[in-house]
């Protein structure tokens, strides 16, 4: 199965290679978007130059990403020093300082000492276990990626059902544990979402709609959080509720003592004094971010520490994130030839592939803004506003996530969410109403392997069938599709100020 998967995906790569450049050049050539402004038909030309090898992964998705830096500029659509230093700004500055000190808590087995700990407190129940699982990889991916999480989940999953088997037989354990793997993988998937750093949709977003409109209002690490934590702690409770349904999730005869799971735990030792400084490090981390801004959650209003400062208005969560993980570097480890806390040799892991995806995106969505091209969109998607905002949310939540099943989740949203922004100018809209939703689908695809990063991984194991796969997933998307719907009508209104009111004063085109 690996082997077709495998051959499937270098023909899909074979057949971008050469279907991007036809559509970049027939665009090109053929079309004129807007008479008398070239640079709109140029711009839509390598944005579909780049979709089509972003969703065929012709070549690396990074290596798409770099195509504006050679396009725009030879095309006269952007000036190639103004579009170099898109792909470096806050938001980049805040994905690297939050995985810097991700990568510490790897660095020390942090990590792993948490999801432990969250498991042994869920007793030995089979559905306890299961939701252990879940609560520990949903945590742990909000602030790690949730391939990582998931890649440091797995192994203990794997033990606690190898030694379930060793006592009651692999086909008594065959479902149960399929829901423990898919358990994990799709944790990391509505973890994510918790945060802004959680997953790289979200970063995209706050980006995209700063690029697209600059008068836009800041969403802050506190305001996602507000929003994003509630729909992750209701989702992960209806998935767990789905897979305990789906695998019919009870004790079974199975003998469920944790014993693999305590030796696991006793394994790790006392908590050392590298684990603790990182703990100490990452949860002012936390708490800097959440309480930095002004919190407003309809009458609750909550100073931030930042209006304290005389030159707190230059702050942003990007130069926070930095701020922590440097101290990372400087405070010495206790740990014979290990130096400081944090080190190049461990911190040059971090995934610079998705810097680059990112800077891509910010300047895809910088081309379709000076180009003009939004506006073209704009003016394309008016004849969507006879219909009612809240099924145009609908049917965009439902279709990007059935096309994240077959793409990269960042790329999707780089991709999607200046078209997305276009079409709340179209039909006098909030923005956000259908930006927001877009971000959140692009992290909700919980049907194929090639969905996400941890849907892969755990279906590597060998231990996850794709039919099981897919009838979890298909229940789970279909269920994501409503509760997105559900939060930006209702938290979203609150938290983000977002809702189906008109266009707002800071999206209105001068």
């Amino acid at each position: 199965m690996g082997l077709d998967t495998n051959s499937r995906s270098r023909r899909t790569s074979q057949v971008g290679l050469v279907l991007g450049p036809f559509i970049f050049f027939l665009v090109l050539l053929g079309f004129d978007l807007e008479p008398g402004h070239p640079e709109v038909t140029r711009t839509a030309a390598v944005a579909l130059l780049m979709a089509v090898w972003w969703m065929t992964e012709a070549i690396p998705l990074a290596a798409t990403a770099l195509i504006p830096v050679v396009l725009f500029p030879a095309l006269g659509i952007m000036d190639g020093r103004t579009v170099a230093p898109i792909y470096f700004n806050h938001i980049i500055f805040l994905f690297i300082g939050g995985f810097l000190v991700a990568l510490a808590m790897q660095r020390w087995d942090l990590h792993r000492r948490i999801a432990l700990r969250i498991l042994l407190l869920f007793g030995v129940q089979p559905a306890r276990i299961l939701l252990g699982f879940m609560v520990a990889t949903a945590f742990l991916s909000m602030w790690i990626s949730n391939t990582a999480t998931t890649m440091m989940m797995v192994p203990i999953v794997l033990a606690v059902v190898l030694k379930l088997e060793e006592n009651a037989g692999e086909e008594r354990v065959r479902r149960f544990g399929t829901s423990l793997f898919l358990g994990v993988a799709y944790g990391a998937s509505i973890g994510g979402i918790a945060t802004l750093v959680g997953t790289p949709p979200n970063l995209s977003l706050t980006r995209i709609l700063t690029i697209q409109f600059p008068q836009s209002p800041e969403i802050s690490f506190a305001s996602w959080f507000a929003f994003g934590f509630p729909i992750s702690f209701v989702f992960l409770a209806i998935a767990w509720c789905v897979l305990r349904w789906i695998f019919s999730v009870r004790k079974e005869g199975i003998d469920l003592n944790l014993h693999a799971i305590k030796e696991q735990y006793s394994a790790l030792g006392p908590v050392s004094y590298q684990e603790a400084v990182v703990l100490v490090d990452f949860v002012l981390l936390a708490l800097l971010w959440l309480f930095r801004s002004n919190i407003t959650i309809g009458p609750i209003f909550i100073p931030g520490w930042s209006s304290w400062l005389a030159n707190g208005s230059l702050l942003n969560d990007g130069t926070i994130a930095v701020a922590m993980a440097l101290v990372l570097f400087v405070i010495p480890a206790r740990h014979r030839s290990a130096g400081r806390l944090m080190d190049w040799g461990v911190a040059k892991n971090l995934p610079w592939h998705i810097v680059l995806l990112f800077g891509g995106g910010f300047a895809l969505a910088s081309g379709f803004k000076d180009s003009g091209l939004s506006q073209w969109f704009g003016v394309q998607l008016q004849g969507l506003g006879v219909l009612h905002p809240l099924g145009l949310v609908a049917s965009l939540c439902l279709m990007i996530t059935f096309l994240t099943e077959l793409t990269s989740n960042t790329a999707t949203a780089e991709m999607l969410l200046p078209i997305l922004g276009s079409l709340g100018i179209a039909v006098k809209q909030n923005p956000m109403l259908f930006m927001i939703p877009g971000t959140l689908s692009c992290s909700f695809a919980f049907m194929l392997p090639v969905a996400t990063p941890p849907n892969a991984i755990v279906f590597g194991t060998d231990k996850v069938k794709i039919s099981d796969m897919v009838r979890a997933g298909v229940v789970l998307n279909f269920i994501g599709v409503g509760l997105i719907v559900l939060a930006i009508y209702t938290l979203g209104t609150v938290v983000l100020d977002v809702g189906a009111t008109g266009l707002p004063g800071w999206a209105e085109i001068e």
